[in-house]
């Protein structure tokens, strides 16, 4: 009875894991890349505001690429506001590090940089590592092409539900193999179930190469570290933010729009947290959720957007991109995948938050009835570009 146990166990440890040839396809190409930088140092470079996806993708990155004699440090440059980020940051030990201008590493260092859930639209990063010549090595990615790839090995799925799905397909490939007994691993493994299913909308909208990536992380991942994530309470200034956004919301054809006002930087995670609220309402499909995000350090400031919608005929990257546009340099102000969508304008020369001002009361509402007119351009039932079937 006991070896009957024993082999029943084998049999599940491996029935998510396909057999993979690694002598093609991309978790071939990667593993060739990573053979040929051995013993060098990479830069991981994830979204200013990292998700769950992009967090743990990145280590998923790091972890995979140390079975080769790669190292890499992963860096982000804005900050984690959203409660369940932050817990799964702290609560796993999670290696990324916000890029601070003082304390910047020394980027010669690095043989080249790695984008992961980003395609280089979402980091202010890429500037500073463009200047200092370090050359783009990887980009695995599951949002839409945002243009031509120079990097020397490029993963992008705009199929995939999740970057994280791309990154166990990796594990299950075979590039690194995870131990039960290795906490890292686990806390990893845990990790990526969190971005699977913060991606997926909790596995509603995912598809079978997200659940077979779920079944083979179960085997591995941490229920209760996982749930102890999943439980991490909402911030005041967050709950302001939703009812911000209760308060202001405007509803035409089933879409509900609100712009929030000023937020702080750090608080820039509650613009999805109230998107995702809004979409609770009863015959509403789509919710778009804007505000002017100022960073009280260098006086920038943008506007940030955040889209989510349950209609399956309506695309968010396109919706995004024919609402606002692109910059001078051809550069998309925004952009999406099936579920979900972000835009983000900087400010630019209007640029400065003055207390208590009618100054920042007359700004906001220019930027506010400029975006709204947009939006409710395109969801016009006679005009519009939305299927309002």
């Amino acid at each position: 009875m006991a070896s009957q146990d024993a082999l029943l166990k084998s049999t599940n440890r491996t029935s998510y894991r396909p057999n993979v040839d690694l002598s093609d396809g991309p978790a071939a190409s990667l593993r060739h890349l990573l053979i040929t930088h051995a013993g060098s140092r990479q830069l991981v470079v994830i979204q200013d505001f990292p998700d769950p996806d992009a967090l743990s993708s990145a280590w998923a990155y790091q972890l995979i690429a140390a079975a080769y004699d790669v190292d890499c440090d992963i860096f982000y440059s804005g900050t984690l506001s959203h409660q369940e980020n932050i817990a799964l940051v702290k609560l796993t030990n999670l290696p990324a590090k916000r890029w601070q201008s003082k304390k910047k590493p020394d980027l010669s260092q690095y043989v080249g940089y790695v984008l992961v859930d980003t395609q280089g639209t979402t980091s202010q990063l890429l500037e500073q590592v463009n200047k200092a010549g370090v050359p783009l090595l990887v980009v695995i990615d599951h949002h839409t092409v945002q243009g031509k790839s120079q990097a020397e090995f490029a993963d992008i799925r705009p199929e995939a539900r999740a970057t994280a799905t791309i990154l166990t397909q990796y594990l299950q490939a075979g590039l690194l193999d995870l131990d039960r007994s290795n906490s890292k691993h686990v806390k990893c493994a845990t990790a990526l179930m969190h971005g699977l299913r913060s991606d997926t909308g909790q596995l509603m909208q995912a598809a079978e190469a997200d659940f077979m990536a779920a079944a083979y992380l179960s085997q591995y991942c941490d229920a209760q570290l996982l749930s102890a994530i999943l439980q991490a309470a909402r911030s005041k200034r967050a709950m302001d933010v939703i009812e911000r956004s209760l308060r202001n919301r405007n509803i035409q054809n089933s879409v509900s729009i609100a712009g929030v006002g000023y937020l702080r930087y750090e608080d820039r995670d509650a613009i999805p947290q109230a998107t995702d609220f809004l979409l609770t309402e009863e015959d509403v499909h789509t919710a778009v959720v804007y505000g002017i995000v100022h960073d009280e350090d260098d006086e920038r400031e943008v506007v940030i957007g955040s889209l989510r919608t349950s209609k399956i005929t309506l695309d968010p990257d396109e919706f995004i991109k024919e609402a606002f546009g692109q910059d001078d340099q051809g550069r998309f102000f925004g952009g999406g995948r099936s579920t979900a969508g972000g835009f983000e304008v900087p400010v630019g020369f209007l640029s400065g938050f003055y207390e208590n001002s009618d100054y920042n009361r007359l700004k906001w509402e220019v930027f506010d009835v400029q975006i709204k007119q947009k939006l409710l351009k395109l969801i016009n039932p006679k005009d519009g570009v939305m299927n309002t079937d």
